[in-house]
């Protein structure tokens, strides 16, 4: 089957990584369905490419999913995009209710999206599912327990399902980013604080942008059917860890 005749699902698609990988992904020939929670954005953004549809969806919300779901004509594609961090607390003193909203969104809005869409993915005879996680996922810092806890939640789903798939007609590819510089994530996390948020970034010589992200879920995606990409970690070039970054200033 041709990429032309593919439909992909981009969760989260109203901005940063996101909207990145849908912008590639249409260029790459698919046909493209934006979900996000913010519904101008994403019809905005569906008005830029070629046979793309923009759905408004919180993958929170299952009910919503499932009739999201069973409104597609088919599904070869998923882009599991949609997460956030909120604070940067130390255990001592998070608030339990970011931890529940990181968890509900990076790792129960993966599974309502994964469940629902497998059936078309598994009947395409040739589905990806990609799940977007982090380093954080990968690696533990102070300050990110409730984020790491997620995404290393999100990591071990990708595991679990690629194993429980084995021998069924889809891949499961988990793409880890370290360091990203995107308009929201860390404003988002410090709860508007754009002066902390500017911190994170700084003096690091070209954190990686949302489109060097979607690049790389392309390439993954692009791949010979036969080839599983299982899990790729992806940093730039200033950072050796989750706690090293290489800073001029």
């Amino acid at each position: 089957m041709t990429a032309e005749a593919r439909t992909a699902v981009v969760t989260g698609a109203s901005s940063g990584i996101g909207a990145a990988t849908a912008r590639a992904l249409a260029a790459a020939g698919y046909r493209v369905v934006l979900t996000a929670r913010r519904k101008d954005r994403i019809e905005a953004l569906a008005a830029e490419l070629p046979g793309a549809r923009a759905h408004a969806l919180d993958v929170t919300d299952r009910a919503a999913v499932d009739a999201f779901a069973s409104s597609l004509d088919r599904c070869d594609v998923l882009v599991n995009n949609a997460g956030g961090a909120y604070g940067a607390e130390p255990v001592a003193t998070g608030d339990p209710a970011d931890w529940r909203a990181m968890y509900e969104v990076n790792v129960l809005g993966v599974l309502h999206m994964t469940q629902a869409l497998l059936p078309p993915l598994t009947a395409s005879g040739d589905g990806t599912v990609v799940v977007l996680s982090s380093t954080a996922g990968h690696g533990t810092y102070e300050g990110g327990g409730g984020y790491v806890a997620a995404k290393h939640g999100a990591h071990v789903l990708a595991e679990t399902l690629r194993l429980e798939l084995c021998g069924e007609p889809v891949r499961v590819i988990e793409v880890a980013p370290g360091m990203v510089k995107t308009d929201e994530f860390a404003t988002t996390r410090f709860r508007g604080d754009t002066t902390k948020a500017a911190k994170v970034y700084e003096g690091v010589d070209q954190p990686l942008s949302a489109e060097d992200v979607a690049d790389t879920i392309t390439w993954a995606i692009t791949r010979p059917a036969h080839v599983n990409v299982d899990l790729l970690v992806v940093r730039p070039r200033a950072q050796a860890s989750n706690t090293k970054v290489h800073r001029t200033t």
